[in-house]
């Protein structure tokens, strides 16, 4: 069986980080493995509290995992602070680790900024370098860019001068007013659309968690970019469209639906 492995925080709400990495790995066929980079209070009304582990302690998860049942791929979301995210680059370098997905888990939905700009350095100079492709939304785009994203040409821009800058393959996410659900992959001086169709569910709380994971799971089974970016696609909107409804603001998708 393949193998995957999600570097993220802990939703106790179970919608998105970890838990929603984990479900999507597990039905995407995938063994799932997970290092956790911080324990949250939250559910789909908020985040109450946060408790990082340490640098140390990261470090060890990642070395259990590595020296046993090493991963086909990998996906990172959110890690807050330089120091774990140093930790986090320093040994996917390590053990050569393959087809890295990382989620720039720098600004919510809401354009609340999630990370310090200390972290956000570090991300761009040690994490992104390493990765396959990274999956920004449009307000992590613009401060990865540092231009502002309007229309489908500004996200063909943006997403050029980000992989000129980073070396990884972009798929910026469409939504946030501009685009509606079509995304764009940009590498190597070539773009394509996936065209998506606008679901009227308001729960989506951990989509791009739930993105991230179904791309990491189709690379770990041997798929090409293009193919795993629309598989997980695919996935994602199956999941929205079985409306699920829990909670009491923005609540989860049903990760399981096709099981």
């Amino acid at each position: 069986m393949n193998t995957a492995l999600t570097i993220a925080g802990s939703d106790s709400s179970g919608g998105a980080g970890i838990q929603a990495d984990i479900k999507t790995m597990t039905v995407n066929g995938v063994y799932a493995m997970s290092a956790i980079t911080a324990l949250t209070a939250q559910n789909t009304t908020g985040v109450t509290d946060i408790m990082e582990v340490t640098p140390k302690f990261l470090a060890e998860q990642l070395d259990s995992i590595f020296t046993d049942i090493y991963p086909d791929a990998i996906k990172t979301g959110m890690v807050a602070s330089s120091e774990l995210i140093e930790v986090i680059a320093a040994k996917l370098v390590e053990y050569n680790a393959k087809n890295i997905v990382v989620d720039p888990v720098m600004v919510a939905t809401s354009g609340a900024k999630l990370i310090s700009d200390d972290a956000i350095g570090t991300l761009t100079s040690e994490l992104l370098p390493l990765a396959t492709v990274i999956t920004p939304n449009i307000p992590e785009a613009e401060m990865l860019s540092g231009a502002k994203v309007e229309n489908q040409e500004d996200m063909i821009t943006v997403a050029k001068a980000i992989y000129e800058k980073y070396g990884c393959a972009v798929l910026l996410k469409g939504g946030h007013q501009v685009n509606d659900a079509n995304d764009l992959l940009y590498r190597d001086g070539d773009y394509k659309w996936f065209n998506g169709k606008r679901i009227n569910n308001s729960n989506t709380h951990g989509t791009g968690c739930t993105l991230s994971s179904a791309i990491a799971s189709n690379l770990a089974k041997g798929e090409n970019l293009d193919d795993a970016v629309q598989y997980a696609k695919n996935y994602i909107s199956g999941a929205l469209s079985a409306m699920l409804d829990l909670g009491k603001g923005s609540g989860p998708m049903n990760h399981a639906f096709n099981v």
